[in-house]
C-alpha cells in the first residue's frame, strides 16, 4: 500500500531554500518513501516515537510514519550539521 506524504511548513520552506539540484535529489528520495517507508539506509532517531531519517549526500530528512493511517509526515530536512538541533 502506498503512504500519502505531508510536509510541516518549515520543512517545505527549508527545502525550498536549497539548490535545485539539491531540491530534486530529495524530492525523489521523499516520493520514494510512498512505497517503502523504511528504505535501506535509514535509521530511527532515539528519545523519539515513530521518528526516522533519511541520509542525501550531506542533507537528512527527518520524518515520521503513522502506520495506522499509512501517513508520513516530513518534519525537517537540513544540512547534516543543523538538522537534529
Amino acid at each position: 500500500m502506498a503512504y500519502a506524504i505531508q510536509f510541516k511548513p518549515a520543512a517545505l520552506r527549508q527545502l525550498e531554500k536549497l539548490p535545485r539540484q539539491i531540491q530534486k535529489r530529495i524530492a525523489s528520495k521523499i516520493e520514494a518513501l510512498c512505497w517503502e517507508p523504511f528504505p535501506a539506509g535509514c535509521k530511527k532517531l532515539h528519545g523519539e516515537a515513530n521518528t526516522w531519517r533519511l541520509r542525501v549526500n550531506d542533507y537528512r530528512v527527518i520524518y515520521q510514519v503513522q502506520a495506522g493511517i499509512l501517513l508520513i509526515l516530513v518534519v525537517n530536512i537540513g544540512n547534516r550539521r543543523e538538522v537534529y538541533r
